[in-house]
């Protein structure tokens, strides 16, 4: 038998290719498989949030990902006898190297992250299933089926299932799936659409339901998603059933009584492919069963409301990676794998609870309900929109930047906190610019703020963990006014914060969290 692995990581959507640059980077003995023959060509999930791209920047896919999106920064919104121009993401945000949501189908998005693993040697291994797990004492033994060749028994430390919302390992892990499907049947197609304004993301309100269409630049310009009317022919799917409902949903949203009338003839044309779909809101009952891992779909699957779903399914892994690679690597405890459910869950719940109440108002046929929806959101959202601070809160919670850790048992702060900045279990503000670039290397990174004299040379060799901890003297461009330190996690959330220049409760930190004496 061959030797075992740290991690093995089941399916290779965005989620696992993710979790698969971070073990990458930290050198840890891992093998991806998948049971498709080859990667998504179709785009499924279409937008990245502003933290995704944050919290992939460290690997230098970031920018790829921005040439090859759309940053469409507008919404038009088609109600009866006009279309309201609503600007979304002109908010000042400042903290962000990317304050805009970016329009990039999940093909794109596979390409970009299998491009960087294979210039680092990484093999994504298609064809390949999962027939069985059993968790052991130090090992998950695991049965690997490659097409007609005999099985293959592989033991790994730890096993992540990243393999969707029907998830072999967490059924083969016992983990429950808890939740309901949504009634309505949902139609989505990527093709070109003539007649509609180019660079902004559009969506037709009617009481039949709504239609949106988004803005992609591969595998086609326009993402069209829409609700089937209960009264549509059940029939297949075709790109003129596709045409009729546009028709249906336009001359709706306009007022009138025909396409013609409504002025708003949209001619859809040259699809890509097209499917119909039901949609789900489930949780796993646990993110951890022993060795074994959950992560996006196979934790958690919902409606596409607020674009939160691959974008939370990546930061899942990106949570999980690092603990998982201190751990297999010896500098970590086991108890620091205790913190992904403890923090990640909660983070699954909340979307969970966001996207249900979104998809409901968007899709209930209750009559009062479907009159806010058609006749007073459209009046009352453009007052809204003109409260600058209303619309960055809206932003930063949908664009996932307001996600924080304040409550985990990894974070704490330290005597004499400093007034004002992140506080510790916050994410870490890119302000000053490029302070997210500096602490974007593995392992963690240590802030001083105030005078480089200021600190103990001595005390600052203590922190040293072998590699994993790097020191910025920042002067006075640090995140904190003032005196002050803190402790950046490699996932870029702080860890540890404290006032002055007494370095004894980072070090206390350190010790509890990275023990590991220094290899030599």
């Amino acid at each position: 038998m061959a030797e075992p692995l740290d991690v093995l990581v089941v399916g290779a959507g965005p989620t696992g290719l993710a979790l698969a640059a971070q073990l990458r980077a930290y050198g840890t003995r891992f093998r991806i498989i998948d049971r498709s023959l080859d990667r998504a060509r179709e785009s499924r999930a279409l937008a990245i949030q502003p933290r995704t791209l944050e919290a992939l920047s460290g690997f230098g896919v970031t920018d790829e990902l921005v040439a090859r999106g759309n940053r469409a920064v507008q919404l038009r919104m088609h109600v009866p006898g006009r279309v309201l121009r609503l600007p979304l993401f002109d908010i000042g945000c400042t903290d962000t190297p990317y304050p805009y949501l970016l329009f990039l189908s999940q093909a794109e998005t596979e390409a970009v992250l299998g491009a960087h693993l294979a210039e680092r040697g990484v093999a994504v291994e298609r064809g390949t299933v999962l027939r069985d797990l059993s968790p052991q004492d130090t090992y998950v033994t695991c049965r690997l089926s490659h097409g007609d060749e005999e099985c293959e028994t592989v033991r790994a430390r730890f096993v992540v299932g990243c393999d969707g919302a029907h998830s072999t390992v967490r059924g083969l892990a016992g983990i429950g799936f808890v939740g309901s499907a949504y009634p309505q049947t949902f139609l989505l197609a990527d093709l070109e659409v003539d007649g509609l304004e180019r660079g902004a993301a559009h969506t037709y309100l009617s009481g039949a339901g709504m239609l949106f269409f988004f803005p992609l630049e591969s595998p086609a310009t326009w993402r069209m998603l829409a609700m089937r009317p209960p009264d549509a022919p059940d029939e297949e799917l075709s790109l003129g059933q596709l045409q009729a409902i546009t028709d249906r949903y336009a001359a709706s949203a306009a007022g009138a009584g025909s396409a013609a009338e409504a002025g708003e003839r949209l001619r859809l044309r040259d699809a890509v492919w097209m499917t119909e779909f039901r949609l789900q809101n489930r949780g796993a009952a646990h993110y951890r069963a022993g060795g074994v891992f959950l992560a996006g779909d196979a934790a958690h699957i919902h409606s596409p409301a607020g674009a939160q779903g691959m974008n939370t399914g990546i930061q899942d892994a990106l949570n999980l990676g690092w603990k998982l690679a201190l751990t297999c690597r010896g500098d970590a405890p086991d108890a620091l794998l205790d913190t992904y459910e403890s923090e990640r869950a909660p983070v699954g719940r909340n979307v969970l609870r966001f996207t249900d109440r979104a998809f409901t108002i968007a899709t209930s046929r209750n009559p009062f309900i479907r009159r806010a929806r058609t006749q007073l959101a459209p009046r009352l959202m453009p007052l809204a929109l003109r409260f600058t601070t209303l619309r960055g809160r809206a932003f930063r919670t949908l664009s996932e930047l307001a996600i924080h850790y304040r409550h985990s048992p990894l974070t704490e702060e330290g005597n004499r906190r400093p007034r004002g900045g992140p506080r510790a279990g916050d994410r870490l503000p890119d302000a000053p610019a490029g302070l997210q670039a500096l602490t974007s290397g593995p392992g963690y990174h240590v802030l001083l703020c105030g005078p480089r004299d200021a600190w103990d040379p001595e005390d600052l060799a203590a922190v040293g963990r072998s590699g994993l901890v790097t020191v910025h003297h920042l002067g006075d461009r640090g995140p904190w006014p003032g005196t002050a330190h803190g402790l950046v996690r490699p996932d870029g959330y702080l860890a540890y914060r404290a006032g002055g220049t007494d370095l004894s409760g980072l070090r206390h930190h350190l010790d509890r969290w990275l023990p590991a004496p220094p290899h030599n």
